[in-house]
């Protein structure tokens, strides 16, 4: 059995199987069984999904951590956000990053496809400043 030691502190977000925690106090925690789990600046806010990358990251992150009602509509979401995305782009190391992102994702790895989204939205951002 693998144990995830975690310092966390106070103030910070863990979403952990979809039920949201806030740690009043430094804390340290072990997680001795399977989880889906993301805390601090791994969790992205509704409200900051404000770019098709990010909101890709976003429907990836309820498919991850949500309930299993929001995990189906979740992946739906981010088959159809990913498409679009893929239309939209000249890179084609982004629509190949997406796929395998995609591709984690209807295997339930949703952490994996998440961290290749980060790239995705570092690349968003470059462009983004690139074309100012």
């Amino acid at each position: 059995m693998s144990i995830l030691v975690l310092e966390l502190r106070q103030g910070d977000v863990m979403v952990l199987n979809g039920a949201p925690i806030r740690f009043r106090t430094k804390s340290r925690i072990e997680l001795t069984a399977k989880a889906r789990f993301m805390f601090g600046k791994q969790i992205l806010r509704a409200e900051d999904a404000d770019t098709p990358a990010r909101r890709i990251y976003f429907a990836f992150q309820t498919a991850y951590i949500g309930t299993d009602e929001e995990r189906n509509t979740a992946l739906t979401r981010v088959r159809g956000l990913i498409e679009e995305f893929k239309t939209a782009t000249t890179s084609a190391l982004a629509r190949e990053i997406l796929d395998k992102a995609l591709a984690f994702a209807e295997t339930d790895n949703c952490y994996e496809a998440l961290k290749l989204t980060r790239r995705i939205m570092r690349h968003e951002t470059a462009v983004m400043h690139a074309s100012l």
